[in-house]
């Protein structure tokens, strides 16, 4: 009889708009992302068409701003000292930039194709108070099919690392 008590009690609490001022688990300012940051693909890492190929380690400075409407959807931009800038998305626990790379890929013939390179990163704890300081994640470029005369895409992934500068 007591369990019933505490259920009615609680959706006459809620009904009446009593938890309205609650706060909800995540803040839209909690998951913003803003700043500058050092950007790091490890090439040591990387995969080409799934096999473990050494790349070169690309490290760049980042400078992201961002808002949010709500703790689950947020967008923003990122500007990289590599000269492109590219739209930046929050879904899913997870931020994700996309841009263009033009003559990406060298064919044997001399001529090029694009790749879409895409950041995908989170953050590194998502329990600790520095979780914007640190994200990790995925840098991937992907060519489109048929480039050079070859039906399977051309595909390079590498870990990312996204840290804060001070």
């Amino acid at each position: 009889m007591a369990r019933r008590a505490v259920t009615v009690a609680a959706c006459a609490l809620v009904l009446a708009g009593g938890v309205g001022d609650v706060a909800p688990a995540h803040a839209e300012s909690d998951v913003a992302l803003n700043g500058v940051f050092t950007a790091r693909s490890d090439g040591l890492w990387a995969k080409t068409n799934e096999i473990m190929v050494y790349q070169q380690d690309v490290v760049a400075t980042w400078t992201i701003t961002s808002s949010c409407t709500t703790f689950q959807d947020c967008t923003g931009t990122v500007v990289s000292d590599q000269g492109w800038t590219a739209d930046l998305v929050y879904q899913s626990q997870r931020w994700k930039a996309v841009h263009t790379i033009e003559n990406w890929q060298r064919c044997p013939d001399g001529s090029t194709a694009r790749g879409e390179q895409s950041f995908t990163f989170w953050a590194a704890r998502l329990d600790a108070a520095d979780r914007h300081d640190r994200l990790t994640g995925w840098d991937q470029t992907i060519g489109p099919s048929g480039a050079c005369g070859v039906n399977r895409s051309l595909n390079i992934r590498m870990p990312f690392e996204l840290t804060r500068k001070p």
